[in-house]
């Protein structure tokens, strides 16, 4: 259901972008500026997957901010953001796994934040429509490790 726009004015917009494709570069007027490359090649440069990582971990974790402030906590939460690149049969996918680890918190209060922030969060409230997103609460982070190169 669309929200109504007259009802829920903007409270700031951006713009961001990206002339040229893949191989260049994508801005914000006025603000962040950076080179672009596929994660396929060995070039210089951040890509899609990175910049929704970004996104997802900044925002739940504003949010998740906000939460521990007005429950009177620190803010000790963490995300990690993990986003893979995958075939799929019309092209190509995202998976997106957030890991939010809240320090000092028991689990039952921690598992109640997180439930808020997913709901909360306009990132994660945009992203929550698709199978390929989970956000997770862990104890500690999983360890990353690169996918080896296919030719």
């Amino acid at each position: 259901m669309p929200i109504d726009r007259e009802k829920f004015p903007p409270l700031y917009r951006t713009v961001a972008i990206n002339d040229d494709g893949l191989e260049s570069h994508s801005y914000v007027p006025g603000g962040l500026d950076a080179p672009t490359s596929s994660p396929l090649n060995d070039r210089p440069g951040a890509n899609p997957e990175q910049f929704v990582g970004l996104a997802l971990s900044t925002c739940l974790n504003a949010t998740l901010e906000a939460i521990e402030q007005r429950q009177g906590l620190p803010h000790t939460a963490q995300v990690h953001t993990i986003v893979e690149f995958a075939r799929d049969y019309r092209g190509f996918q995202f998976y997106v796994t957030a890991q939010v680890r809240i320090p000092h918190v028991d689990r039952d209060t921690a598992t109640a934040m997180v439930d808020l922030a997913e709901r909360r969060c306009p990132v994660a409230k945009l992203l929550s429509g698709s199978a390929n997103v989970t956000v997770e609460l862990v104890d500690d982070f999983s360890p990353v490790e690169p996918v080896e190169r296919q030719n």
